[in-house]
């Protein structure tokens, strides 16, 4: 694999511009640039130039009004284009699959992925966009009729995070656009160059549609210089935000404090249950791929596996069996099983998390330590045994630390340990007892926004809206109806007959 013939084929330069308007790449009217350095092998990929406050203003004014334009045009027109912009992906897969391996270290198999899940929401989106329907209601008034329907907000802003480089903003950008919206992308400062691919193949749809400047927009730049100020702009109608709870909790008190609307996806802290009526054969994949699969970065990681006392034992030991035969090293090679964390820093918050859980009371029976591979990003994921709740437990580390730790009689003990955390994004209970399984989805079941039976709490369809409550943000996206975060809902009354009763039978006469 040639990475300097991928980067040219996704139109990659040594120095890059960071700002697009969707047809236009603009010089930034600032002097700094960021650094992408490849969590593979410690390499320098490529200068990025940073955007300055001015230019997000550029930007900005450009959207909105393009806005104007975009919400006339009709919803299926609209699926139109995002459907051609699935199928440029499609004969970029590959490359842009190996980009997001490259630069942020995930699996070869799961950057593919991760660009195979963008081609899954363009058809989505594709069918979504002649399905933007409201309801019809009975008016209590004689000769009236009700309805609901739904329009474009204006410009949706979108932060997405570094350990899903494209595909979240993908959710976000594409049911956007087919709702009749303009957007605007920062994207993590950490990952910029696969955001740039990402608008190099999409220029070319917009050229081709002559769609004017402005529907689409990319800026990369600061917290300071272009994440605040697009929190704050009344002019951006939705605020989506990926990322961590504290900077959720950020933007969440900055939007509302100008009335506006938040949409959260932040921390997860999942459980994987193993019931007494589990079928081990399946739990143990489960809980290794969910616990160390993209380095432990996903926010539907697998943190903690609540263990019946029963298999407690022979859950540990599979899981010491598995650890042990894991392949760590570059993901580009697909032989490996496990690659880098995103930088330095990472395995840093990494042996300090491992340092406090054995403060804390916490065993670590295997694993945790740094490895001297090149680019110095690499650790070996550990597993670390509880005999209680310890405060570690219930923080999300975003590196790969599994908590087993076992439980005794029934799956509603299992169930209140699983929910005492402050997340609420995925769970999983591994059972083949109907009453168990259906009080793990019942009312008093997993209070998480995803809750899975015999699979993993990591990985999600984009047909099912994705997203948790608590101090994951409460929002959803992708599947099932998240489209209505993108609109405004309005109500209609019409009134057919020849005169005008009011509602609740209120008289008024003159």
């Amino acid at each position: 694999m040639n990475i300097n013939e991928i980067l040219e084929r996704l139109g990659l330069h040594a120095k890059n511009k960071g700002i697009s308007t969707g047809t236009e790449w603009l010089f930034s009217s600032g002097k700094d640039c960021y650094e992408s350095y490849s969590p593979v092998n410690g390499k320098l990929i490529g200068f990025v130039e940073a955007a300055t406050k001015n230019d997000y203003e550029k930007v900005i004014v450009k959207a909105k009004e393009t806005s104007l334009y975009w919400r006339k045009i009709p919803a299926p027109l609209r699926g139109a284009l995002i459907r051609e912009y699935g199928e440029v992906l499609r004969q970029y897969k590959d490359d842009l699959g190996a980009l997001v391996s490259y630069e942020m270290g995930k699996s070869l198999q799961e950057g593919k992925g991760e660009v195979q899940e963008m081609i899954d929401i363009c058809e989505f989106c594709t069918g979504l966009s002649r399905q933007l329907h409201g309801l019809t209601m009975h008016s209590e008034r004689p000769e009236h009729r009700m309805y609901e329907q739904w329009h474009p907000l204006g410009v949706v802003g979108i932060i997405s995070a570094f350990n899903f480089p494209i595909a979240v903003w993908a959710w976000n950008f594409t049911i956007a656009t087919i709702c009749g919206n303009a957007t605007i992308w920062k994207p993590s400062e950490k990952t910029p160059l696969t955001a740039l691919a990402c608008f190099n193949l999409l220029s070319k749809v917009l050229k081709k549609n002559k769609i004017p400047e402005g529907l689409c927009n990319l800026i990369i730049g600061s917290v300071e210089n272009v994440g605040i100020p697009l929190v704050d702009d009344r002019r951006v109608d939705l605020v989506s935000a990926t990322g961590s709870t504290r900077m959720g909790k950020i933007v969440a008190t900055r939007v509302a404090a100008r009335l506006g609307k938040s949409l959260l996806e932040l921390g997860g802290n999942n459980a994987l249950i193993v019931s007494e009526h589990a079928n081990i054969k399946l739990a143990i994949p489960a809980l290794v791929f969910g616990a160390v699969g993209t380095c432990g970065q996903r926010c539907t990681s697998t943190r903690r596996a609540l263990i019946h006392e029963t298999h407690f034992k022979t859950v540990k030991n599979a899981l010491l069996k598995a650890y042990k035969s894991l392949s760590i090293g570059s993901p580009l090679d697909e032989k490996n099983n496990v690659g880098p964390l995103i930088d330095k820093d990472a395995v840093n918050t990494m042996q300090q998390a491992l340092k406090k859980i054995k403060q804390e009371g916490g065993e670590i029976i295997y694993g945790g330590e740094p490895l001297d591979n090149e680019g110095g990003c690499y650790v070996k994921p550990a597993l670390v045994i509880l005999e209680k709740i310890i405060p570690m437990m219930k923080e999300e580390t975003f590196v790969p630390i599994l908590y087993l730790m076992p439980y005794s009689g029934s799956v509603e003990e299992a169930i209140k340990l699983q929910n005492d955390v402050d997340q609420g994004l995925s769970s999983a209970l591994f059972s083949n007892n109907f009453i168990e399984t259906e009080t793990f989805l019942s009312h008093s079941g997993s209070d998480c926004g995803i809750a899975n039976i015999n699979i993993g709490t990591s990985g999600a369809e984009i047909g099912g809206a994705f997203g948790g409550e608590k101090d994951t943000g409460g929002g959803r996206e992708s599947g099932s109806d998240a489209w209505k975060a993108y609109m405004r809902r309005q109500t209609n009354t019409l009134n057919f007959g020849d005169s005008l009763p009011f509602a609740q039978g209120i008289l008024f006469d003159l």
